[in-house]
């Protein structure tokens, strides 16, 4: 069985003067770090012409679908019959996107095959992060 979900999910940028009205983004989920999903948007898609991947918990995202969550760098909101709002915030500005709310649950319903919700911390190895960590240390 897999460790790693990637999904292409199609993202639509909210701005005043969008250059690219829909971007291709990739929603990812691995088992090794359970409470995490990532979402990467592609160079072309961004300010700075590089590759930018958000991380944020797989339980925002979720939450998300239902009511306004989120009070840091990453909020999710439902938008609409079948729409959800992802708000990126840093330094240099806030992007805010729309992805189909569909792709989002198909997304989590992957995951929550893998690892159920609930349960992420039986794949963690806490003895080998920690050794990891006194390595690092030294």
């Amino acid at each position: 069985m897999s460790i790693v979900i990637e999904q292409p999910v199609e993202a639509r940028l909210v701005a005043a003067a969008p250059r690219m009205p829909s971007i291709p983004a990739t929603l990812h989920y691995d088992r090794r770090d359970p409470f995490a999903v990532r979402m990467t948007f592609p160079a072309p898609a961004t300010l700075e012409g590089v590759e930018v991947c958000w991380t944020f918990a797989r339980d925002l995202l979720s939450a998300g679908l239902h009511g306004a969550e989120g009070h840091g760098d990453v909020r999710v909101r439902p938008y609409g019959f079948d729409r959800t709002v992802l708000e990126f915030h840093a330094p240099e500005g806030t992007a805010v996107v729309h992805v189909h709310s569909s792709e989002v649950r198909r997304f989590l319903q992957a995951t929550d095959e893998l690892v159920p919700a609930g349960l992420e911390h039986l794949q963690l190895d806490l003895d080998h992060d920690l050794a990891e960590l006194m390595r690092d240390a030294c």
